[in-house]
C-alpha cells in the first residue's frame, strides 16, 4: 500500500492506541491493602533507592539544582540535619515542595524516610 491510500482515521487510531498505552499507576492503588514496612530503615537498601528514583534527576552532582546534591549519605544527611528534607517532601508550608515535577512521594515512601530521619538518618 502507498501512503496516499491510508485514511486519516487510521493514523488517528494508531496515535490513540499508542497514547492510551501510557498509563501511570499510583503505588497506593496498585498495592492497596499491602502494609508498608517502614521500621529499621537502612540508607543503602531502603532510602537510597527512593532518592535515586525520585530526586537524583534534579539533585545529582551534574544537575545540582537548588545547589543541593543528594548522591551520597553524607549529602542527604546535611539536608536532613538542616530540617529541609522532611519539610520539602511532605509539602509543608514554608518549604519548596519536592519533587517539584510529578507526584508527591507515596505515603509509604514518606513514612520510610520519616522513620529513617527519626532514627538519626543512619548509614
Amino acid at each position: 500500500m502507498r501512503w496516499s491510500q491510508y485514511k486519516p482515521w487510521m493514523f488517528a487510531t494508531a496515535i490513540l492506541l499508542a497514547v492510551s498505552g501510557c498509563y501511570y499507576d499510583l503505588e497506593e492503588e496498585l498495592f492497596e491493602g499491602v502494609e508498608c514496612e517502614s521500621s529499621e530503615m537502612s540508607y543503602q537498601s531502603d532510602i537510597a533507592p527512593i532518592i535515586a528514583t525520585h530526586c537524583l534527576v534534579c539533585h545529582s552532582a551534574s544537575a545540582n539544582l537548588g545547589n543541593i546534591t543528594l548522591e551520597s549519605h553524607s549529602d542527604l544527611k546535611q539536608v536532613v540535619e538542616s530540617g529541609r528534607l522532611l519539610g520539602a517532601i511532605k509539602h509543608l508550608p514554608g518549604f519548596a515542595p519536592m519533587p517539584q515535577v510529578g507526584e508527591k512521594l507515596s505515603d509509604c515512601n514518606l513514612e520510610k524516610i520519616s522513620n529513617w530521619v527519626e532514627d538519626g538518618a543512619p548509614e
